[in-house]
């Protein structure tokens, strides 16, 4: 990396005597920045698996309806048409200040999602709710390089991977928590779904303040130019990652990843919901179990690594990830339909064998706990590895051209969702073959990702 001057890296560590910092749990301002990131992802996907779960329809003829993609495919270009001039923001301004600004913007988007909801209730038109649902990409796209690019900044370099694992770990929960409102909010209010929207808006008020906790650090590179090319990716990022082949594999691999994490968990609402007849809570809950998974595993990566790189868990994940995806395709020969009553509705959830998918409702939920610990492992040394790799005054623009690379891979997702459902729908297959799917497109960095040791004057030692 001497081949990109850091500018301002010496007046960073003169303004910031990392030496000084209180330790990570006494640190008031890494809690500030975990609250602010727990309550900012509960509000994301909260609103977003409402509109989700509303995106599944079952017509009168018993057909359904699966707009899930589209949806997907509406976040994700929100997210990647403003992160390019996101990441030039956190570089020029205060990473603190657009923290903060994005936080004021996230209760504004609240208050619109509660009048999309509404408006919903009066028309069972989703047009309003992908409205919000493409503001609120475009605010978590602003958010996403300020948040990601201040941790290495404000603190000591040997605790960003237990700080990373931490800070994934919450952010995991947050998900749960949301996903699983979400399923609890259309079951028990579902002539209010505003509801949701409401109490988003003083989750967001609450996440505000606690972002002005957040350690104030200096400007990345404040003399550095707007230009056409600040609202795509770069030249300088495209010279770093030419020259950064390790980094470039990363980015690949990191967009890859969320591409096909993406597609579980749409590949789990139609689980939930179409193969295993379950209401909107019992399907939320699959996708919660795997962000519980999530947080575990984001916890044992953190403390394995010990302050450093360990690329051995990101393989050990990606093993274990595919096995499991696996695992969850494998087919029955039961038939739901016994499950049901004379009133037409679902007796109980099924078990071992008794739908298409041979797990069954409760057999899934071990393997998608498991699955998700595999994923907890595999992404924390590739998150500690893609922040401290670029040069300090790049890393903003560095982790907007990620989150560029991640929403790309998701929007993929949505297609790549949309072309397989239509593929098993007529074939006739069950839905749980969507597994094997994903499954098959984690097999590449299984079989040929391998991460080499090389020295780095800007980042931690590695372990092989």
């Amino acid at each position: 990396m001497s081949n990109f001057p850091a500018a301002n890296q010496t007046a960073i560590k003169q303004t910031i005597n990392k030496q000084e910092l209180p330790t990570l749990y006494a640190d008031r301002s890494f809690w500030g920045m975990t609250v602010t990131q727990f309550l900012g992802a509960f509000n994301d996907n909260l609103f977003k698996q409402l509109v989700l779960l509303l995106s599944i329809v079952t017509l009168a003829d018993g057909s359904t309806v699966d707009r899930q993609g589209m949806a997907t495919a509406i976040f994700s270009a929100s997210f990647l048409v403003v992160t390019g001039f996101a990441g030039y923001l956190s570089d020029r301004l205060s990473k603190r200040g657009i923290i903060i600004a994005c936080k004021v913007a996230e209760i504004v988007v609240m208050g619109l999602g509660a009048m999309a909801f509404y408006a919903y209730m009066q028309s069972e038109s989703l047009v309003p709710l992908l409205l919000v649902l493409f503001l609120m990409g475009a605010q978590s796209g602003f958010f996403g390089p300020a948040k990601y690019g201040i941790l290495p900044e404000m603190l000591a370099e040997e605790d960003l991977p237990r700080a990373n694992g931490f800070f994934l770990m919450t952010t995991f929960i947050a998900i749960i928590l949301g996903i699983a409102a979400a399923g609890a909010l259309l079951d028990i209010f579902p002539e209010k779904k505003w509801i949701g929207s409401i109490i988003s808006i003083a989750i967001a008020t609450v996440g505000t303040i606690s972002s002005l906790f957040v350690r104030k650090t200096p400007v990345a590179n404040p003399g550095l130019e707007l230009k056409v090319s600040s609202f795509l990716v770069p030249p300088d990022m495209i010279r770093l990652l030419r020259l950064d082949k390790p980094l470039l594999a990363a980015l690949v691999v990191s967009s890859i990843f969320w591409m096909m994490a993406n597609m579980v968990l749409l590949g789990l609402n139609s689980l939930g919901k179409v193969q295993f007849m379950a209401s909107e809570t019992q399907t939320s809950m699959l996708s919660a179990v795997v962000s519980l998974g999530i947080a575990t595993g984001c916890v044992l990566g953190g403390l394995i690594s010990k302050g450093r790189i360990d690329f051995r868990l990101m393989h050990l994940g990606a093993i274990g990830l595919v096995v499991c995806l696996a695992i969850m395709a494998v087919p029955s020969a039961g038939d739901i339909t016994q499950l049901v009553g004379p009133d037409g509705k679902l007796m109980r959830l099924p078990g071992f064998g008794e739908s298409a998918q041979w797990l069954g409702y409760f057999g899934s939920i071990g393997v998608l706990g498991a699955a998700g610990i595999f994923t907890g492992l595999f992404a924390v040394p590739l998150q500690v590895f893609m922040q401290t790799r670029p040069p300090d005054d790049k890393k903003g623009r560095m982790i907007a051209v990620m989150n560029q690379a991640n929403w790309i891979g998701i929007a993929i997702s949505g297609l790549l969702y949309k072309g397989a459902i239509v593929t098993i729908k007529s074939t006739q297959q069950p839905r749980s073959l969507i597994f094997l799917y994903i499954g098959l497109l984690m097999l590449p960095i299984v079989l040929f990702y391998r991460p080499k040791n090389e020295p780095h004057p800007d980042s931690p030692k590695v372990s092989a």
